[in-house]
């Protein structure tokens, strides 16, 4: 369950440091795992023959966590992560998990043979190799002028 902004304001919120809500939710949403943050980290490169794709994903399981779609030109991946934690001591119980869907889209070239692409996951880092075409398609370029007015 993802509880909305404004189910903040139902509660006696105290006042931090002067401020009271909303003036300091933006420090709340800091330690939020919002929409901004459903993303991770890629690393493009083009090795001659190649789009090599790195993408940060530790403690996913590329079997059933990972999703790599072609989709209008691009390479899509998805992935959903979940991680939890248990502390139990003497006197007191802890449990903290954390959810969430991660995804992101990177432009590959017109005419590349989908069907020749491949992934790995190695140590965290998912790698996805996008041969290049072997003739670049000729697209002309249109150049749009700028008009002072």
């Amino acid at each position: 369950m993802v509880l909305a902004k404004t189910s903040n304001q139902e509660i006696d919120v105290p006042a931090w440091n002067g401020l009271t809500w909303p003036a300091w939710a933006w420090f709340d949403e800091m330690f939020r795992d919002g929409e901004g943050r459903r993303a991770f980290k890629v690393e493009e490169c083009n090795d001659g023959k190649s789009l090599v794709v790195r993408a940060e994903l530790p403690g996913v399981d590329p079997d059933k966590d990972v999703q790599i779609e072609i989709v209008d030109n691009e390479l899509v991946i998805r992935a959903e992560k979940s991680e939890s934690h248990e502390d139990k001591g003497k006197h007191s119980h802890r449990s903290e998990f954390r959810y969430g869907s991660l995804i992101r889209a990177i432009v590959i070239p017109k005419g590349v043979d989908e069907s020749a692409i491949e992934a790995t996951y190695k140590d965290g880092v998912l790698e996805v190799r996008v041969p290049l075409p072997a003739q670049p398609l000729d697209e002309s370029k249109h150049v749009v002028e700028i008009k002072r007015t």
